[in-house]
């Protein structure tokens, strides 16, 4: 998943996550995956009952020689990997 919007409602995001994760389910995949920024504290995510797997490194920036791009704010900050599975 890359990104949820809600309009603030109590529990909407997890709500969210819970009704992407059936869906994606149904299609059958087997694994749904998504990242917070350091300092998001992830409670919608283990709500739904996805778990942390990965602490990840900060990323210089997205741009590279081949595919340029410009900085959008988010360089250099750590991510958690997050992870609902079927076989759990």
């Amino acid at each position: 998943m890359t990104r949820t919007c809600t309009t603030g409602a109590r529990n909407a995001n997890s709500k969210l996550y819970g009704v992407s994760w059936r869906i994606a389910r149904t299609l059958g995949f087997r694994r749904l995956i998504t990242y917070t920024q350091a300092g998001e504290s992830g409670a919608s995510l283990r709500a739904a009952g996805f778990r942390p797997v990965a602490d990840l490194r900060p990323r210089p920036g997205w741009s590279t020689v081949s595919r340029p791009r410009e900085a959008r704010g988010v360089d250099g900050i750590r991510r958690t990997r997050w992870e609902i599975r079927a076989d759990r």
